[in-house]
Formats: C-alpha cells, structure tokens, sequence
C-alpha cells in the first residue's frame, strides 16, 4: 500500500486542505495517509476530521495516527512537513518581546528578521531528525515543506541532506489574484511570470492578450495610494522599484529597512502597517479553534472542497505523468536565476510530473530586484551555517546582515539581542559555541 505521511498533522485545518484535496485524485485510491504529531490530543482530533471526510468522499483512503515518526514514515511515497517548533508560547512570544526591548518592532517574525533567524534556528535541528528517518526508511520519498522559514529549511534540506525537499508557499498563487481584486481589474485570462526569493518573488510580467498590463496598474496602484488600504507597503516598493511582489505589505514591511523605524514613527500610519500582527494572528487562531473544534472534528457530515494548495496537485502530476506547473523554491543550481547566489534557494515557475519536479530558467532578474532579493539571501545563508556550525559568531553575523535589524540598532546591541534570545530559548535551541 502506498503511503502519504503529514508530519505536524496536528494542524488540523491544514492538515483537511493538504489531505482533504488528495481525496479528491482518483490515482490515491487505497493510499494509506499517516499522521504524525508530538501532540496526542491534537493528532487524534486530526485524525477523526479526516476519517469524516473519508467515508463522505474517498472510503478507499486509509486513515492511521503514528505517535513514533519513524513508524510513521516507513515506506512513504511523500511526506508533507507542517511543523512548527516552540509553538505561539513558548517561542513566538520570546521572538517578538526581547526584540522589543531593544526597541526592534516586527509585523510578521517568521522568515528574516530577527523572529526568522531564530525560528530557523531552532526548526533545523528537528528538520534533520525527520530527514535522518527519511533517509533510513523512505529514501526515495518526495518532501513537499510547508514550513517557515521556507526559504532557510528548504536549503538546509537539499543542501545537507540528501531528501528531495520542494518547499511550497501560498503567496504565488493569491499573488495577481489579490491585486487585481484591490484595484478592481479583471482577472481572467492572464499571463503570469513570477520569480525572485520566498515572500519577496516578483511579479516581472503580467499580460492579456499579448498586452502588458503594468502601466495599467501602475496608474491604479498611484490612485489607491490616495487612502488607506492593506496593501500600502507593496505599491510603495513597486513604486520605487518597478514590479509588485508576491508577499503581504505586514510581511514586506520588516523585509526591508524602510518602513519600521524609531526615527520615523509616522511611517506607521502612513503605510497601514499592522505591528504586532502575528502574535495577535497566533491568539485570535487558538481562540477561533476553541470555537470550531466540535464543528470539525466530530461532525460527520464535514465538507470539503478542493483548495488552490499546490500540494496534491503535485502528488496527482508525478502519479499520472500529467505535468503540472506551480510556483516552487528550489536550489539555485545552475544559475536558474544567474545574478542570485547558486548556494540560495529561489522560488520560480516549476514542472511535477512522474519524472519528478523540474523548475525552470529566468535568466536574469533587474538588478534592482536581484539587489533587494540578496539583502535577505545574505541572512538566509548565515542562519543555515550557525545551524550547521553551531557557532554563535554565525548566528550575529546573520542578525548584523538583516535589512531592518541593522538599520534600527547598533552592533552591540544586536550582539546583546542574540544573547538575551539564546538564553530566553533555553532547551529549544542547540548550544551554540
């Protein structure tokens, strides 16, 4: 029996979009689909939603909970990865108040920044662990990663280990979509070319019917700016720069040194920048869960449509040999975007068949993109090499490196920051020499 194993399933509704949509692909008939998660209570809930949605739609799908990973993994033909390690309390709490203590703000935490390096940090060592069990019992197995830091963990794993990692994000698919509704264009029917790094692709052509549609949006974009909207940091960088990109103003804002500033605390206001806003997501989430439990757990006439997550489409496409093309991050080897670092990961247009999945050549990007793409590739690569090292050196070097740390504080601070992190951490990060 064929085998899809879901580490972190515990995540309940993201666990019915990835394996909700799989029931849905005639090809995964009789597939066993294997849970995993620290988390007892929480894989159990998990595992009941997905029997539900079993007996509704796919009752050849074989639902098991494995409490042992290893178990859980043994023979799978693709595992999904969905973890997150340290949880809202302990860890997410520490990654935004000690910063703040230094007077260090953030709107999101869990790609760059100082929030980034530190879940990076304490995620690879686990990432490593699941690869080692990958590599003994399923060495053949596809890793879709849907994990944050996307960019950081899906490097490490094809860097460091020999599991064939795609990471996937949501952010390229919803990326036109979502403009076009705010500037109340039509969507239908266009053409798309999107590449550059996780959380900061770019939109390098948009068409219909041969025509570009840039300038269009460009005027709509200069209008809107007028009043206050969600999308308020984007269009400034496409203002100044030249091309939209493809993650949220509240992630883009702390992606760059130009928006959070102690020295411009009206750039707040003016950009509509939502500081904060990932702890208060994490909370207004663990309440709405309490609300929903019984809803989606225990109800046996559970629904489910099949979402725009890439991630069973991808199983369907190396199962049938029918391709499918989907935005991924990937290594950089052989220069797939040639002014970027071969050693980063990139995100660009990719094909899943039975072959596997091979992403495409861009060439090059403009190099004022390529610019702004490397400020956050440089931390990338020093938080993988203080992980891999584990010297601390590494770990300061990375923070010195990020856009927006080093535009606020000063060296020692930064310095000072890493430590107080370090020890706040305590058991859920290595030592570090």
């Amino acid at each position: 029996m064929s085998k899809i194993t879901f580490i972190g399933a515990g995540s309940t509704i993201f666990a019915k979009n990835i394996l909700g949509d799989c029931m849905f692909v005639p090809a995964l008939e009789g597939f066993e689909f294997a849970l995993h998660d620290i988390d007892e209570k929480r894989l159990r809930e998990s595992e009941q939603m997905l029997k539900n949605l079993s007996k509704k739609y796919n009752q050849s799908i074989h639902i098991v909970s494995y409490l042992d990973r290893k178990e859980a993994l043994t023979d799978a033909k693709y595992v999904i990865n969905a973890i997150q390690v340290g949880g809202y309390k302990p860890s997410t709490v520490i990654d935004f108040e000690i910063p703040k203590k230094y007077g260090l703000q953030q709107t999101i935490g869990d790609t760059i920044g100082i929030g980034g390096i530190f879940r990076t940090l304490r995620t690879i060592p686990v990432m490593l662990e699941i690869a080692r069990d990958i590599e003994e019992v399923c060495p053949d197995a596809w890793l879709l990663n849907y994990t944050n830091p996307m960019a950081t963990l899906t490097g490490f794993m094809n860097r460091h280990t020999s599991v064939k990692t795609i990471g996937l994000c949501h952010s390229v698919q919803v990326c036109t979509k979502e403009l076009f509704e705010t500037l109340d264009m039509e969507h239908e029917g266009i053409e798309e070319r999107i590449a550059g790094i996780n959380h900061m692709a770019w939109l390098l052509e948009v068409k219909k019917d041969g025509k570009d549609l840039y300038p269009e949006i460009k005027k709509r974009a200069k209008e809107k700016q007028k009043e206050k909207h969600d999308d308020m940091v984007r269009f400034e960088l496409m203002d100044k720069f030249g091309y939209y990109i493809t993650e949220s103003s509240e992630h883009n804002a702390e992606y760059h040194p130009y928006f959070i500033k102690n020295q411009y605390p009206e750039l707040i206001e003016r950009f509509n920048i939502p500081l904060d806003e990932y702890p208060r997501r994490c909370v207004n989430q663990i309440k709405e869960w309490e609300d929903m439990r019984e809803e989606i757990v225990h109800n046996s006439q559970l629904s489910h449509e099949r979402s725009e997550e890439y991630g069973s489409r991808i199983i369907e496409a190396m199962e049938t040999n029918a391709p499918f093309k989907f935005g991924g991050n990937v290594m950089n080897r052989g220069g797939l975007i040639s002014n970027l670092p071969e050693n980063a990961c990139v995100e660009v247009p990719c094909v899943a068949d039975r072959n596997g999945i091979l992403p495409t050549y861009i060439g090059e990007l403009p190099e004022q993109l390529a610019a702004l793409n490397r400020t956050n590739i440089n931390t990338q690569l020093l938080t993988i090499k203080a992980a891999v090292t584990g010297k601390k050196e590494h770990i300061y070097q990375a923070a010195l490196l990020d856009p927006h740390t080093s535009a606020e504080l000063s060296m020692d601070d930064i310095m000072a920051m890493c430590d107080d992190l370090i020890e706040a951490h305590g058991d859920w990060l290595p030592e570090y020499k």
